[in-house]
Order: structure tokens, then sequence, then C-alpha cells
């Protein structure tokens, strides 16, 4: 298995992580796929698979203990090792006041965006820690909402805050064993959880206005660039945005 390397892309049935999975694998990676649909992920590992590279396709609850477990036993399994976890899987609430979300629609988006993100890279990091040899990557999809909020946005924007701090301690706390942990926060990559962006948006003054949106081949092509730095480098942040899209400045 000398120079192959392997990778876990969540999230991967469709839009960013879809994309950011065949890109890896166009780069020369062998690349395992989880996320909420077997028919999606079947479909994008005979991509990959006809790019010459091994590919698992697993449909998983990623905010379920025991499905990760048994995700991470497969990828163990078929690929005997884990070189990167790209933690992609994500999902966001009605864009509602806080006053008219429920309960069940705030745990929803903690479930995936927060505690799925803690389960798959304390799943990756017990791998990377203890194979021979040691070390990986895990690069945390954290979105812009990390640093600044859309309205009407509190469970999204809430756990993609916490993802940043998962990401900073993953960095410091991997340190010791090899294991590089950074972060991307796109910014309207045309996907269909953007697709609101295209028709028009509510921003913070209370407009409606249509925003720029980015090809998610140039994200994809972002990670690939994480990804295939040494574990002596790391992009502990990036963010890549749509240039014009009301980003800066937004409040």
């Amino acid at each position: 298995m000398d120079g192959e390397r392997f990778a876990l892309v969540t999230g991967a049935g469709s839009g960013i992580g879809r994309a950011a999975a065949l890109a890896l694998a166009r780069a020369g990676w062998h690349v395992a796929l989880a996320g909420r649909r077997q028919g999606p992920l079947d479909e994008a590992a005979q991509a990959i698979e006809g790019l010459g590279r091994k590919s698992i396709a697993l449909a998983t609850d990623v905010g379920e203990p025991m499905a990760v477990g048994v995700l991470f036993e497969t990828v163990e399994r078929g690929f005997g090792r884990l070189d990167l976890l790209f933690n992609n899987a994500g999902t966001s609430a009605p864009a509602v006041p806080v006053d008219e979300l429920t309960v069940e629609q705030w745990k929803a988006v903690v479930d995936v965006n927060l505690t799925g993100a803690f389960l798959c890279a304390r799943a990756a990091f017990g791998l990377m820690r203890h194979q021979n040899p040691q070390g990986g990557r895990i690069i945390n999809n954290g979105s812009i909402s990390a640093h600044v909020p859309r309205p009407f946005s509190a469970p999204y924007t809430s756990t993609k805050h916490a993802v940043l701090g998962l990401t900073k301690s993953l960095a410091l706390d991997g340190r010791a064993f090899g294991i590089a942990c950074g972060q991307i926060d796109i910014g309207n990559a045309k996907t269909a959880m953007a697709a609101r962006q295209t028709t028009g948006a509510l921003q913070a003054d209370g407009r409606i206005a249509v925003e720029p949106t980015i090809d998610v081949e140039e994200v994809a092509a972002a990670v690939v660039h994480m990804a295939g730095l040494p574990l002596s480098a790391n992009v502990l942040a990036m963010t890549i945005m749509a240039t014009k899209m009301p980003f800066v400045g937004r409040g």
C-alpha cells in the first residue's frame, strides 16, 4: 500500500461532498463515501472506480454513534487505513424567527452538524492515532456561518461556530500523533442547500437580494489542495466564497 492514500467523505451523495470525492479520486485517492441515501453513493462510487480507484459506499446517519461505528469499521476493513476525513455532512433548519423553531428542528441540526462531525472526527482520530504509519488529516466543513450569521439561522450558525472550536481542539490534540486538522469555510457554493441565494436571500437589513455563487468544483479543488499537503503543513482555516457575495461587511 506504499504511496496509496485513503479518504472518507461524508455527505458525499451530492453537492460539495460528491464533487470533492470525485476530485480526490482524480488526484489519486481511494475514496469511501458516506451519506443519507445509498443510491447516489453507489453512483459516485461507480464513477470513482471508473477512474481506477477503490471506493466504499455506505448509507450512514452521522448523528448515530452505532452507524458511525459501522462506517469506520467498514472503512478500516476495506482500506486498511485512513489518511483523510472530509467531515462534510450538514443540514439546516427553516429560516424562521428563533421562537418559531421547534426543539426537534434544533436537535436535528445539532445531531448532524455538530454531533455528527464529532463522532466522525473521533473515529478518524482513533484510526489515525493507532495505524502504522501513524497520522492523517481531518478537514471540517465549517461554512462562513462559523464566523457571521444569516438572519434566522440560529441552529446552523451555532453548530458551525462550534465546529470551529472542534477544529482548533483537534488541531491541538492531533499534534502529538501526526494528525493535522483544518477547516474550509464555504460561501455560496452552488448546491441545493444554497439554491435560495440564486432566487433571493434575506439580508441583514431586511432586503431580499440575489447573491453570486461559485461552482462546487472550485470548492473541490480547494479541498484537494488542503488534502495534498504533507502532514508537516496544515491549512488551519480557508475561506472560499463567491467574490462578490455580501459576506465581508455583513452585519
